[in-house]
């Protein structure tokens, strides 16, 4: 991006480089977080479990600013790059929950980790699915067909969980279908009777709403970009999809981890008024303060997701003498001498996302952008 690229571009790395900045806070929340930096136990709905959603609702978003080019181009130029960037996103997740490749005890002695054991799925992997198969829609069907799409993607989950299971771990159809084509070997929680991914096959499905809507989103603000209209019709849209995940709740529970038709609606909803704020305060209002700060994050946000986790997974895979991982030791030694209330676990994930903000600063001094 240049510096007189449009505002509405800027726009979108602000509200994902947010994504990013309040997903590396909660992931590195510390052993006592603040209980909305803590994902909902089952049922229910906090701030935490709005940032993944939110990613997906921004791939779409940058779909919709990608789709002029490709409208220009053959399948044949544009589907080996979805293929590739799909298939390369998903390999990356992969290995990143492979990571260090073994296994070590707390006296620091290396155990095989075969492949065997490995999971499968996790976030990148979803963010990778369902951006492959949200982009085959958006480049095959209509923009009336998208909406058909998803709610038919919306319903249809609805329906298999009513009938081929109920809203349990163990008893949910997404389970039983991940546990026989998968095992608990490639699974998140791996014990039998308990075993369950949050990010599964079946629960994919409803989640490729996240980035359809992102898209309309995205391809709505285009149409007239500096138009009132165009951001009450946005906010409109996002009240009217908070609306149906509190009524939809009523019978089919906000859940995250089951990823629930309710839970796109509210998820959607929210990050559609989000977007519309940021739209208001950037473009319409010209106020650029803390813009650049989650604009850095923006840019780069595959990268310094990756450095996010990358760190604390190698971090924590080794060990003091005393048994402690590195990462425990280091956040000891600093703010855990604070005590153990929720604020040095606050001060700690506030402090590492700030390293990963300065990661990410020197990437776009340089103006070096990595991207898939």
């Amino acid at each position: 991006m240049t510096a007189t690229a449009p505002l509405r571009f800027r726009a979108l790395d602000i509200f994902r480089g947010l994504t990013i900045c309040f997903m590396i806070i909660v992931n590195t929340g510390g052993a006592n977080p603040f209980s909305e930096l803590r994902h909902a136990k089952w049922n229910g709905f906090t701030l935490t479990d709005l940032v993944f959603p939110s990613f997906l609702f921004a791939v779409g978003n940058a779909i919709s600013f990608s789709k002029s080019k490709w409208d220009q181009q053959s399948n044949r130029e544009v589907l080996p790059r979805i293929l590739k960037r799909t298939l390369l996103l998903f390999l990356i997740g992969y290995l990143m929950y492979w990571l260090p490749f073994v296994k070590v005890d707390p006296q620091n002695n290396i155990h095989s980790f075969p492949i065997g054991e490995t999971r499968i799925f996790g976030v990148l992997q979803r963010i990778a699915l369902c951006y492959g198969i949200g982009a085959l829609m958006i480049r095959f069907l209509s923009t009336r067909g998208i909406w058909i799409a998803a709610i038919g993607l919306l319903l249809g989950y609805w329906i298999i969980l009513l009938l081929f299971g109920d809203y349990t771990v163990s008893g949910a159809a997404g389970t039983r279908l991940d546990v026989l084509l998968l095992t608990n070997h490639h699974l998140y929680i791996k014990e039998p009777g308990r075993a369950f991914d949050p990010e599964g096959i079946l629960s994919t499905l409803p989640a490729v709403v996240n980035v359809l809507i992102g898209y309309l989103a995205g391809r709505h603000i285009k149409k007239d970009p500096k138009s009132y209209e165009m951001l009450a019709r946005l906010a409109i849209e996002g009240f009217l999809l908070l609306a149906a995940g509190y009524l939809w709740n009523l019978v089919f529970p906000v859940n995250k981890k089951l990823w629930t038709s309710s839970f796109v609606c509210l998820t959607t909803g929210l990050d559609c008024l989000i977007l519309a704020t940021i739209l208001y305060i950037v473009d319409f209002k010209g106020k650029q303060t803390g813009a650049r700060f989650f604009e850095v994050f923006g840019m780069n946000a595959l990268f310094i997701y990756l450095f996010s986790e990358v760190v604390p997974i190698l971090l924590s895979s080794y060990h003091t003498h005393d048994g402690r991982t590195l990462f425990s030791a280091l956040f000891d030694g600093t703010f855990g001498m604070l005590g153990s209330g929720h604020l040095p676990s606050l001060l700690w994930a506030v402090t590492f996302m700030l390293i990963c903000w300065l990661v990410g600063y020197l990437l776009y001094r340089r103006r070096f952008f990595i991207k898939l």
